[in-house]
């Protein structure tokens, strides 16, 4: 069977880019077979408990938004975007059901940075375009190069990824990243750990639990390469092998 993976609607505010990005990680979940079940983002707790009983997996996708800076104890930043008030309870809720029941869960862009900031972390609210630019955007396939600890459970699901590089010596896995994002974790929050940086900046990329059975947040987009990266491929297919064996 098929493993039912939760995607929330990215924003509450822009259906422009909602149309445009969602059907992306629902068509990158079917690829690797899973199916993708919608979140409105006006879902009651109620809703989003009935949702999760039927699924096997979450999918927290990228915004336009940023987090609210007041949830990790920060005064917002002038380049720091407006907050999605919904999109934010929805995550909160989903991330306490992923710990609750030990779903397997993959966070992207946004939904990394609702991680860390549902686990106490802090985020860096705007990144300097200089020596990489994060905000590279969805037309360049190939932003930055990243190294991932290869000991990780990120190094281990990317280890036979066909465009992924072993590096002995050091001990890292080296990828090339697609980025569009200008935040970025800060200190992590309880329980993860850092498994990706940028090379050139040492930016986080990746975090996950070692603790859970699947939860991994990544800076990247692997949704946009699902055609053309086998990296991508071994990331959205592992979510959905991790659903399919949480059942």
């Amino acid at each position: 069977m098929r493993p039912t993976i939760l995607i929330p609607s990215p924003t509450s505010f822009d259906p422009e880019y909602n149309q445009q990005c969602w059907p992306e990680y629902a068509a990158a979940v079917q690829q690797c077979g899973g199916t993708a079940v919608a979140v409105p983002l006006n879902a009651t707790e109620p809703e989003l408990l009935r949702l999760a009983e039927i699924a096997q997996g979450i999918l927290l996708p990228g915004s336009g938004a940023d987090v609210l800076p007041a949830r990790y104890g920060h005064e917002a930043e002038p380049e720091t975007n407006p907050a999605d008030a919904e999109r934010e309870r929805v995550d909160m809720l989903l991330l306490e059901l992923a710990e609750r029941n030990q779903m397997p869960t993959l966070a992207v862009c946004f939904g990394l940075q609702s991680l860390n900031v549902y686990r106490g972390g802090t985020l860096v609210q705007h990144l300097q375009p200089v020596p990489v630019n994060h905000r590279a955007g969805r037309a360049v396939a190939e932003a930055h190069s990243s190294v991932v600890a290869a000991e990780s459970h990120l190094g281990r699901i990317l280890s036979a990824a066909q465009d992924v590089s072993p590096d002995a010596a050091d001990g890292f896995l080296r990828l090339m990243v697609n980025s569009s994002h200008h935040q970025a974790v800060g200190v992590p929050g309880d329980g993860l750990r850092v498994s990706a940086r940028s090379t050139q900046d040492g930016v986080i990329e990746a975090v996950e639990d070692p603790s859970h059975p699947f939860l991994v947040g990544v800076q990247w987009h692997p949704e946009r390469t699902i055609d053309r990266s086998d990296a991508s491929r071994h990331l959205v297919g592992a979510l959905v092998a991790a659903a399919v064996r949480h059942g």
